[in-house]
Formats: C-alpha cells, structure tokens, sequence
C-alpha cells in the first residue's frame, strides 16, 4: 500500500509543480507587462514634460476662442513695432531737409555741419555694442523701453536749438536710442519666422522717412526751425507709452511664447553670445552690407535737397524731392516683395542695385531739375526692398540659436552707415562741392555688390 501510494502521489506532485512553475510564469509575465506599461507611462510623461510649452502652444491654436487672443495680440505687437519704424525714419528723414538752416544758422561748413552725421553713428554704434549686454541682462522689453527713453533724452536736447556742440550730443544720445529699438524690432520679427513681416516693418519706417521730410521742409522756413523736434518729442513719448502698455518689460521668448511660436533652439556653446557672433563671418558680411546700404538711402535723403538746390536750382520746396525718395523706398518695399519672392533674393539684389547705376548715372550727368527728382524716387523704389531682403537671408546662412542676436547686431551696426557715409560726403562736398554726391553713391553701391556677392558664395557654400 505504501509503494502504492507513493507511485500515485509523485504524479500529483509533478502535476502541482507545472502549475506552479506556470502559476510563476503567468505572474512574471503580468509584472513584465506593468512594469513595461509604468515605463511606457513614465516616457509619455517625461516628453509631455519636455513638450509642455510646445503642446500648450498648439491648444491655444487649436482653440478658437485662444487663436483668436493670440492674433489679436500678435497684431497689437506688430503694430507697436511699426510705430517704432516709422519714428526711426521719422528721425533719418528729419535731417536733410533742415541742414541748409542748419548751415546758416550756425555759420557752420559742410564739414562741421556733417558732424550731426557722425555724432549719430557714435551713438548708433554705442547702441549696437551695448545692444547683445543689454539683451542678456534685461531682455527685450526692458532694453525697447531703454531706447525709447534715449531718443525722448536726444530730442528734449535738440528741441531749443542750443549751441552746436549741445546739439551734436543731443544726436549722440538719440541715435544710441534709435539702435537699440531697431535692433529688438528687426530681432524679434526675424524670430516669428514670417518674412512678409519684415517687408510691412521696413515699410512703416518709409512711411516715417516720407512724412519727416514734409513737415522739417515747412519748420525749416519759421524761425523756430528747431521746434520741429519738439514734434519728434511728443510722437516718441507716444512710442515709449506704447512700448511700455503692449510689451510690458516682458522678454522675447516669453513674448513670443504666448503667441504660439516654437521655442528657439538651445545653444549648446559654453563661449558668450557675443563672442559667438564676433566669430560668425557671416554676420560681419552682412553687417557691412547693410551698413553701406543705410548709408546709401541715408546720404540720399539728406543731402540730394542740398544737391538740387545748389546744382539744379531748386527752390525752398526742394524737400519734397526727400519725401518723393523715401515714398519710393516705401512703395518698392510693398510693391517689389511679390517680385522678389519670385525671382529669389540673391538675384534681385544684383538687378536693383545695377539699375540704381545707371539712374544715378542720369542724375550726375543730365541737369533737370523734374528729371533729376523722377530719378531720385525711382532710386528708393528700388533700393526698397534689399534691406528686409537681407534680413530674410540672415535666416539662411547664421544659426538659430544667433540669428535674433545677430540680426539685433546688424541693424544697429547698420545704423553707423546712416552717419559713416553722409559725413564722407559733407567732406568732399567741402573740398571739391556738391556734386560730389553723385560718384561716392555710385562707388558705394558697387562696394555693396561686391559684399553681396561673398555672402551669396558663402551661402552656396554652407549648402553644399
């Protein structure tokens, strides 16, 4: 009975151990399963994690009601930047049409008188340097807001006509201010990555450079010549209440954020961001190249008024032929946009800046006054759009983790081109006379072909 009992009870015993070697089996299995599902959990949590503002971005765009808050804002920001344009070529068209007063009221040549020119680029300069410091340190709203209280400083110190030295620092100060909200506007447009956008930006400063040159032509005949800066006063207190109410000392990136766009790419560089774009070859060609743009469509508005009066004859209204160029400049930069898409930047830049060749040729060498006039608003037609042209083409050939920083140090170290070149010009109009103005344009739009053609080799080249 024993051994007969043992025989049968082996059978149960093996049969128990196979089900509970499966019992086992079934339970890893189940705990593999959950532990792989906690996993697979904790992985969608950690991207959710990492994603968190890019997925709270794409909901308020899928959300009506948000999308349309976050339009409304975008358009409210754009807007305050177009004000700020338009006050910077308020200020670069305010100058031509008031220096023959200028010269006279101070009994001043053409050399002291350029001085105003080249105090500007002091300050354009200083705000360009100072630009990248103070972007790091305060951000975007705070460093617009900065601007806009230096250019109310330049313009109280301009506003009495004080003696011609307080007068020089008064356009120091001012264009320290105008650099630095050229600098953010063209930054922060260039990060919303929409390159209509900075077309209509660069528009509203023509816009701005077109009425300048009407209102200084009719101060320039008062006495109080100089209260035509007391008008540029009150619109930038305007500017810096706007700047103030709409952006509210916020950064770029929170700015840009709210309005649904993608954060930037990090930069993994442990050098500075200064550092990073002194060293990008890129940016300093381009640099140059809107420097010698600026001061092209600078020297034209300022001093082609001085130019038609004393080599064509013109009259005291020959400051409208200053608000006929920078009308053109306007329309070329909402006209020539679809052409230029079409056709590509690179190649526009060339076939504009030829044709302004052979219309400044006509200028120098026919001697009509409605002729010459005609030329001049043609010339800012098509010198219209190469400076947003430019600024799109940044995107193409300087990293994303630089562009915002480097576009910010381009258009502010463009704006010492606004002072460089019409100084060079009250120079040799001093030595050999106005007519000089025609060969120095000509020589400097073949020096921005020349640059514009290494930065399109190097373009190519990063493609390849």
């Amino acid at each position: 009975m024993a051994t007969h009992t043992t025989t049968t009870t082996e059978p149960e015993n093996i049969a128990l151990s196979s089900i509970r070697l499966k019992s086992l089996r079934n339970v890893s299995k189940a705990n593999a399963t959950e532990s792989g599902r906690q996993i697979l959990e904790n992985d969608r949590n950690t991207a959710a994690i990492s994603v968190g503002s890019a997925t709270s971005q794409v909901d308020l765009v899928a959300d009506p009601i948000n999308g349309k808050k976050i339009r409304r804002r975008g358009h409210i920001q754009f807007a305050a930047l177009c004000f700020c344009l338009f006050l910077a070529g308020w200020n670069d068209g305010t100058t031509g049409p008031l220096l023959p007063r200028i010269q006279s009221n101070y009994h001043v040549s053409f050399t002291i008188v350029s001085l105003l020119f080249v105090c500007a680029c002091l300050g354009s300069m200083l705000g360009a340097f100072s630009n990248v410091f103070l972007t790091d340190r305060f951000g975007f709203g705070k460093v617009s807001f900065i601007g806009g209280v230096a250019q109310i400083i330049g313009y109280a110190v301009m506003a009495p006509a004080p003696p011609f030295p307080v007068l020089v620092i008064g356009y120091v100060i001012n264009g320290f201010g105008v650099a630095l909200q050229d600098a953010q506007a063209n930054g922060f447009v260039a990060a919303s990555e929409d390159k209509a956008l900075m077309n209509f930006l660069h528009a509203a400063y023509g816009v701005g450079a077109t009425c300048a040159p009407i209102v200084a032509t009719q101060f320039a005949q008062l006495p109080r010549w100089s209260f035509h800066y007391l008008t540029s006063l009150g619109l930038s207190i305007v500017n810096l209440i706007i700047l103030a109410m709409v952006f509210k000392f916020k950064t770029q990136e929170e700015l840009l954020e709210k309005n649904g766009h993608p954060p930037v790419e990090t930069n993994n560089s442990q050098h500075s961001t200064m550092r990073q774009i002194l060293t990008t070859p890129s940016v300093h060609l381009l640099a140059f190249f809107i420097l010698v743009y600026v001061g092209i469509e600078v020297t034209i508005g300022g001093w082609i008024v001085t130019f038609i009066i004393d080599k064509r004859g013109g009259g005291s209204h020959s400051g409208y032929i200053s608000t006929g160029f920078f009308a053109g400049l306007t329309a070329g930069r909402i006209v020539l946009h679809y052409l230029t898409r079409v056709i590509a930047e690179q190649h526009t830049i060339f076939l504009y800046s030829f044709l302004c060749i052979g219309l400044e040729i006509t200028i120098w060498l026919v001697p009509s006054l409605v002729g010459n006039a005609v030329s001049v608003s043609f010339i800012g037609f098509l010198l219209g759009p190469l400076y947003p042209a430019v600024m799109n083409q940044a995107g193409k050939v300087i990293p994303r983790w630089l562009l915002t920083g480097s576009i910010g140090w381009m258009a502010g170290f463009g704006q010492a081109g606004s002072a460089l070149l019409p100084f060079m010009t009250g120079a040799l109009a001093n030595k050999f006379g106005i007519n000089s103005l025609q060969p120095l344009i000509i020589a400097a739009i073949v020096l921005m072909i020349g640059l514009w053609a290494l930065v399109v080799s190097r373009a190519r080249r990063r493609l390849d």
